[in-house]
């Protein structure tokens, strides 16, 4: 094999989110169930049984007009790291469903070994994971729209958002075929960072220094990878998660808010609003 005796560096995948960018839109959910086949209901009103990989929350500094400020604020599965990959779903799992990547930093899920006793959905502190109630049933002729690279899931498994990991598969075998070390930055981007029409949503390899959102992110792997950035933040950071998604606000009220410190001071507060 030609690429054999090469050893390239494990990568780190994540996310840059500005948040002083984001319009709320929504463009970044209708993207992500497209192209991960994610099933709906024609009532999605009851959040409790709905899914939704990425979700876009509404945040407010809580004073009263003309002071009132909003923010707005998607929230993907953070692909935590933990601590040295014992990220907090990973660690409670019991069928091995759920993995933590050394090679790209991602947090998989292998639905087939899932058997829906919901443990990892108990232990991620941000709800980025979601029971699948029933089978999925499409419209008629919609299943023609479906992507051939993402296989739909059965009833009684948990699914999550996973980077768009084929993507990263077909960008991964391209790159081999073009006797490339590395998969190009351009190569794998999340479907949620194309459809931004803000370009709120920066994806790429946080170990990489060439890649926009490391530049953006400047992680200090001798702080748990905090980033060096002001303006960024991560949520519940306090929790030692580690997550490889930062969020970005010019505004202190929303980066308090990130680690949930309006719970205990009234400077506002959060409205779990999904748009």
């Amino acid at each position: 094999m030609k690429h054999e005796q090469q050893h390239n560096p494990p990568m780190k995948y994540g996310m840059a989110i500005d948040l002083d960018k984001c319009t709320g839109c929504g463009a970044c959910m209708v993207a992500c169930m497209s192209e991960n086949n994610i099933p709906f209901r024609e009532d999605e009103s009851d959040k409790l049984v709905s899914i939704s990989w990425m979700s876009v929350f509404k945040l407010t500094n809580g004073k009263a007009f003309p002071d009132t400020e909003i923010c707005y604020l998607p929230r993907p599965c953070q692909h935590c790291e933990g601590h040295g990959g014992h990220s907090p779903c990973v660690s409670v799992c019991p069928a091995t469903a759920t993995d933590y990547s050394a090679e790209t930093g991602i947090v998989s899920q292998i639905y087939t070994r899932c058997f829906g006793c919901r443990y990892c959905m108990g232990a991620c502190p941000y709800h980025a994971r979601y029971f699948n109630w029933w089978d999925p049933v499409w419209p008629e002729g919609m299943e023609k729209y479906l992507s051939p690279n993402v296989s739909p899931r059965m009833r009684g498994v948990v699914e999550k958002c996973s980077f768009c990991f084929h993507r990263y598969q077909l960008a991964k075998n391209k790159a081999y075929l073009n006797d490339e070390r590395t998969v190009p930055e351009a190569a794998y981007q999340t479907a949620c960072t194309q459809a931004c029409p803000a370009g709120a949503i920066v994806f790429g390899d946080l170990n990489n220094p060439a890649h926009q959102v490391h530049q953006i992110v400047k992680p200090d792997p001798r702080k748990g990878n905090k980033s060096r950035n002001p303006r960024a933040f991560r949520l519940l950071e306090r929790l030692g998660t580690n997550p490889k998604v930062y969020y970005l606000s010019s505004r202190e009220w929303v980066r308090r808010a990130g680690d949930n410190y309006l719970a205990h001071e009234k400077t506002g507060q959060v409205s779990n609003v999904h748009h």
